[in-house]
């Protein structure tokens, strides 16, 4: 995945970190705002039913005191306390029958008793059969009489908010008891659905036996308390499908003994979906920036990326030795600053390469004049000596005329130096010619016959005549030349330089080997390298890397095996060698 990444342009990487950065920001801040926005709507949610409780006690006080109000309104007329006192139940209905239709509702109802709670008058909505009997509610409130009582009474699996209201008449020894009015409404789904039309909170009636009246459905009913039973507290209820926050107040009767539960709720539907439109909203401000986020990250970036882009072109031409590039200098910024040292840079390389294009044309031409005055000593060596020997000394005619030959051949010898220069400069080559190999290698001995002759060294040519090699014979023949030459002068007390050549695989093998002190091995990975010379008391280490270089031309190369004390041994291989007839017998020559 690193290395994915490492590959993607710095402008990729750019946009993708801004829409990183974009992302988790709105994340953390959405997450935030939507736990605060959830909490702050569940504790308003709370609220409200908490405010839903305070208006349905509100309502239900207002219904009871309407209760309370008429029944002691009922109490204290004269004429119903007279129809009361016969006892005729027609009587008594007749003469409340004005005054009921201010309380008649569907649901509401009217008994009159007697003191022991007996029914004597029912007036009103549908009674149940329990309420047409004896009422143990009247007998629980007369420990409050002459006070009116009101509470919640429970019979026969319905639920009923009742006001108890004595009715006394004067006699001799004071107030008797004569009836007792008992008004109240029956709790049922209707007044569920005004309670919940007046505070917009969903109403159950709960009762031991089970519920009394709910403003659900029957199957969210069943959920709700079901999911009650195992909830305490102020914990959260479901119906299986939306939440709801709770209150839960107890149903007390008379005597103030709870005989239900009311448990007001309230739904969290609403919330959510504010909070599902509030998260919509957040997605589309998160899409909005991040389009936003994108288009001013792509142009501010472009301003940075292309500079960069830039350069990067321009380095990748300098790798191609284009030094002549430069990149626009934009501000003075950090990337201006950038560029314009990358100018600067190049133009210093381009300086420096010119001085160096310079160093090694002055360098080529020493080296060249190098390479002149090693070729040129010998032959002018052997002219100057032979002239000497004609000056200075009285030789016989014989002597006269070998002289006269060695000069007449160095001679000759630096007029083809001399044009072999003139060719190089016009970048001419010559082409190779078939020579036969002994004659190149006689041809180096004889040049050197005289030097070796001083020193004591004897040259032993051991080349079949036979093998013919296309080569340059001039560039070959120095090649030979500066082997033996290299040999003769590293033995200055005498010795022995044996050249000898063998085909192998269609090469000519030619070894040049002496008996002189050998390469020091320190010096001896070094050897074919231009200016690199030991032990030789003239030279400018120029030799072996020329030679070595000549048969590299020719297709072949040059290799040396020497141990210290024991002499060395220069091979080197031409190819092309052939013998055009069958080989004979050859007879080593020798010089000395």
């Amino acid at each position: 995945m690193r290395f994915q990444f490492s590959r993607l342009s710095l402008l990729t990487k750019i946009m993708l970190s801004t829409s990183v950065a974009i992302t988790v920001l709105f994340a953390i801040a959405g997450q935030i705002v939507l736990r605060n926005i959830t909490k702050s709507m569940s504790d308003s949610l709370e609220a409200e039913v908490q405010g839903s409780f305070h208006a349905y006690a509100s309502l239900w006080e207002a219904r009871t005191e309407l209760l309370n109000s008429v029944s002691r309104l009922l109490a204290g007329m004269s004429d119903v306390r007279a129809a009361f006192g016969t006892r005729d139940q027609a009587t008594i209905r007749d003469s409340a029958s004005e005054l009921w239709s201010r309380i008649s509702t569907s649901a509401g109802l009217f008994l009159v008793t007697d003191p022991r709670g007996r029914v004597i008058a029912s007036l009103g909505g549908v009674t149940a059969p329990s309420l047409r009997k004896d009422l143990d509610v009247v007998q629980a409130a007369e420990t409050r009489f002459p006070q009116q009582s009101s509470g919640f009474f429970l019979e026969g699996g319905e639920l009923y908010n009742l006001s108890v209201t004595p009715v006394y008449v004067e006699s001799g020894g004071g107030q008797d008891l004569l009836n007792v009015l008992v008004a109240g409404e029956r709790v049922d789904a209707i007044v569920a659905q005004r309670l919940k039309a007046a505070t917009h909170s969903e109403f159950l009636f709960l009762a031991p036996s089970g519920v009394i009246a709910s403003t659900l459905n029957p199957r969210a009913t069943a959920a709700v308390v079901a999911d009650l039973a195992g909830k305490s507290g102020g914990q959260k209820v479901s119906d299986g499908v939306v939440e709801y926050a709770r209150f839960e107040a107890p149903l007390t009767d008379i005597t103030g003994r709870p005989v239900g539960t009311i448990c007001i709720l309230r739904s969290f539907e609403g919330a959510r979906r504010r909070i599902a439109g509030l998260y919509t909203n957040i997605i589309l401000l998160w899409l909005g920036a991040m389009t936003v986020g994108f288009v001013l990250t792509y142009l501010l970036a472009r301003r940075i990326v292309e500079p960069v882009e830039q350069l990067d072109r321009a380095a990748a031409e300098v790798a191609r030795q284009n030094y002549a590039i430069e990149v626009p200098v934009r501000g003075e910024d950090e990337l201006g600053r950038l560029a314009s040292t990358f100018n600067t840079m190049c133009a210093s390389i381009r300086q420096a390469r010119e001085e160096l294009i310079r160093q090694e044309r002055i360098s080529t031409i020493g080296r060249l004049s190098g390479s002149i005055v090693h070729d040129l000593r010998n032959p002018l060596a052997a002219i100057y000596g032979g002239a000497e020997m004609l000056v200075d000394a009285d030789l016989p005619p014989a002597n006269v005329k070998r002289l006269a030959g060695n000069i007449y051949r160095a001679s000759r010898r630096i007029q083809e130096l001399l044009q072999d220069l003139i060719n190089v400069s016009r970048g001419k080559a010559s082409q190779p010619e078939m020579c036969r190999l002994r004659e190149v290698a006689s041809a180096a001995c004889e040049a050197l016959a005289t030097a070796a002759e001083q020193q004591g060294v004897m040259l032993t040519l051991e080349i079949p005549g036979e093998i013919e090699v296309p080569l340059e014979r001039s560039r070959v023949e120095r090649t030979f030349a500066n082997l033996i030459g290299n040999a003769v002068e590293a033995m200055a007390g005498g010795g022995e330089v044996r050249i000898t050549a063998e085909m192998q695989d269609g090469s000519a093998i030619v070894h040049v080997e002496d008996t002189g002190p050998g390469i020091a091995l320190e010096i001896r990975s070094q050897l074919f390298q231009p200016f690199v010379s030991l032990g030789k008391r003239n030279g400018l280490g120029l030799g072996l890397a020329l030679s070595r270089q000549t048969v590299l031309d020719h297709g072949g190369d040059m290799w040396v095996e020497s141990a210290s004390g024991r002499g060395a041994r220069f091979s080197f291989r031409l190819p092309g060698a052939h013998v055009p007839q069958a080989e004979g017998q050859t007879v080593p020559e020798a010089r000395g």
